[in-house]
């Protein structure tokens, strides 16, 4: 307990320095003032060489060390006027013949605070400084009886001694900058990441979207027209309204799924790596459930592009679908674009196409590409959605085409047929699968 109660003592204390640093400077400047009081007053006393030989000197040596204590007192709060001050001391007392005393321990200390600071002419000043003084003050005041050797040697130690002072300074300059721009690089990476992390959020959120748009927008229109045929032939034909029921039920039954699906993505934290997989960079894991999410169905692709048909078929939507070229395995991502793709035009086409209307779906397999055709012969969108960039009404149906088929590095072409109805055409690359 008395170790820890002292450990905290101390940490007050530096703590106090650290806050107040003109107090603890101050403190040093009055103690420099009562050495320097000391040193004048013994020169009255006697006739001691390297002390104020006379009573001008004496005088005049009173605002010399009130001077250079006040540099030191100060030399943190205003360290570029504490060097003029300093500097402006050193040449009154050349000027007054006043020795050199303890007051003009102040010259150090000034000299290493201003090569601490990131102020550059300050610097190279107190630097050509600590190279002169000594020299200025060895040949104004000689030792009487001193060699030429030893005034050298004398001269060059206390050169040393500054310039020392100049290199500790200017390495504390130099660590504080680069702890500075560490701090600076964290901060950044800090900045980067958070942002980062919010377009990685606002992907996954529109991924989402666009999933749960194409999930209720196909199969609530599949329901809403086995509800209407069941409502009109409720009477007169038992049979094919136990059918549409049916119908109706396994819709419905599919869209919880796929709907269970996107939300286990969202509570299981899985969404940045189904987004990925998304992206062309997943491989298959959503397709085989190896993701993390394996109670969900897996992520629709070619394959059920022909159960997707009779779907639709079944809701009386006539289509006619072929497959051109050698069907192999794709990539996670581009199947999933071109299953949804081909989900929206479908939907679009019983949305848009008016009565009686048909539609085609065309799969071709290329050597580097996969290429989409979806039309039919029906009315078609208005042309004022087409432009607005949706033939849903909201502006989300081909959008959201048109970021899947992008995310995969493909391209999209879309409008209203020169006969009549309307055109999608997708050319998804494959290359990223080799």
């Amino acid at each position: 307990m008395p170790a820890l109660n002292t450990l905290c003592y101390v940490n007050r204390i530096y703590d106090f320095i650290r806050r107040h640093p003109t107090w603890v400077d101050s403190w040093w400047a009055v103690l420099l003032l009562m050495m320097s009081a000391v040193w004048l007053v013994s020169s009255v006393r006697s006739d001691g060489e390297g002390m104020p030989q006379g009573p001008k000197e004496q005088i005049a040596a009173v605002p010399i060390v009130l001077a250079m204590c006040t540099v030191v007192a100060l030399r943190r709060r205003v360290p570029e006027k504490m060097l003029v001050l300093a500097t402006g001391t050193g040449v009154a007392q050349v000027v007054t013949h006043v020795a050199v005393g303890p007051s003009n321990f102040a010259m150090l200390v000034i000299v290493f605070t201003v090569a601490s600071r990131s102020i550059r002419w300050a610097s190279r000043f107190a630097l050509c400084a600590a190279l002169v003084a000594p020299t200025i003050a060895a040949v104004r005041w000689p030792e009487e009886g001193q060699t030429l050797v030893a005034a050298i040697l004398g001269d060059v130690f206390m050169t040393v001694t500054f310039l020392l002072a100049w290199v500790l300074g200017d390495s504390l300059r130099t660590r504080r900058a680069y702890y500075a721009q560490l701090e600076e690089r964290a901060t950044r990476l800090e900045k980067e990441r958070e942002a980062q992390t919010q377009i990685a959020a606002a992907a996954e959120r529109a991924r989402i979207a666009r999933e749960l748009h194409d999930v209720v927008a196909h199969n609530v229109s599949v329901m809403v027209v086995q509800a209407d045929g069941a409502a009109y032939v409720l009477d007169s034909a038992p049979d094919q309204t136990k059918q549409a029921l049916e119908t109706i039920s396994g819709t419905g039954r599919q869209a919880l799924a796929e709907m269970r699906r996107l939300l286990g993505v969202l509570r299981t934290g899985e969404g940045v790596a189904a987004a990925g997989g998304a992206n062309g960079h997943g491989g298959r894991e959503g397709r085989d459930g190896r993701d993390g999410v394996g109670e969900y169905l897996p992520q629709p692709g070619v394959e059920q592009l022909s159960e997707l048909i009779e779907q639709v078929r079944g809701a009386g939507l006539a289509v006619g679908f072929t497959i051109e070229g050698t069907p192999r395995p794709l990539p996670s991502s581009v199947e999933l674009t071109a299953y949804r793709v081909v989900q929206e035009a479908l939907t679009n086409t019983r949305k848009h196409g008016g009565p009686e209307v048909g539609a085609t779906v065309r799969l071709r397999y290329g050597a580097d590409e996969l290429s989409l055709l979806a039309e039919d012969d029906g009315r078609g969108a208005e042309r004022e959605l087409y432009e607005d960039g949706g033939t849903d009404g909201l502006g989300h149906g081909l959008i959201g085409m048109r970021e899947r088929v992008g995310m995969v590095g493909g391209s999209l072409e879309t409008g209203p047929r020169p006969g009549g109805g309307f055109r999608i055409s997708a050319v998804l690359p494959l290359k990223a699968a080799h």
